[in-house]
């Protein structure tokens, strides 16, 4: 087996031991045992569980990721794709914190951990939305008078919103529909769009 493939494999074992059992009732050689894989293997990988637990939440992140580029690179209009990237951030986050089980609760608790993990999927975050309201500047559907911050207040506003959307707390009672309508007012609002989208085809 590869060496990436050796990791990625020692890496969705812990994943799935941590979402059992938790970060702290697991140990390294639960991991080593449940993976097939002997202390030594699992020690050349990772030095210990933090850093195990780091490869699992930047994982997940990469998913997360992964979904945004897809949205990203869609021929949509840049108002579509903001909405779109809203949904598709709040939606992936909530799949993967309920998807993890007792994880779930080490997302939260040690945040300063995942903080750490986030920075780079932070980063690609901020560059795919200022691609899309770069796109939306060129196409004279945006007027925005400070692209660094409007990218910051979108991006933190997202980041803002994880938690209330995780458990639920956040438009209770809202279709999907309205939500998504509500979204697209608040970008047009925010972003000053001076003309109507094309009608589709």
């Amino acid at each position: 087996m590869s060496i990436s493939k050796t990791r990625q494999k020692l890496v969705e074992v812990a994943r799935e031991l941590f979402a059992r059992k938790g970060l702290e009732a697991t140990t390294m050689n639960d991991i080593a045992q449940a993976s097939q894989r002997g202390r030594r293997t699992l020690y050349t990988y990772f030095r210990n569980k933090e850093d195990l637990y780091n490869a699992v939440v930047q994982t997940e992140l990469e998913r997360l990721s992964e979904r945004m580029d897809e949205v990203v690179n869609q021929p949509i209009d840049p108002e579509q794709k903001l909405v779109l990237l809203v949904n598709t951030h709040l939606n992936v986050i909530k799949e993967t914190v309920g998807r993890n089980g007792s994880l779930r609760a080490e997302f939260f608790r040690n945040i300063w951990m995942v903080e750490k993990v986030r920075r780079t999927f932070d980063f690609e975050e901020r560059m795919i939305l200022r691609r899309v309201l770069e796109e939306g500047i060129a196409l004279g559907r945006f007027e925005v008078l400070n692209i660094d911050l409007m990218t910051d207040v979108i991006h933190y506003a997202l980041r803002g919103l994880e938690v209330p959307y995780i458990y639920d707390n956040l438009g209770r009672g809202i279709s999907d529909e309205d939500a998504e309508r509500f979204v697209m007012d608040i970008i047009h609002r925010a972003l000053g769009r001076v003309t109507s989208p094309p009608e589709r085809l």
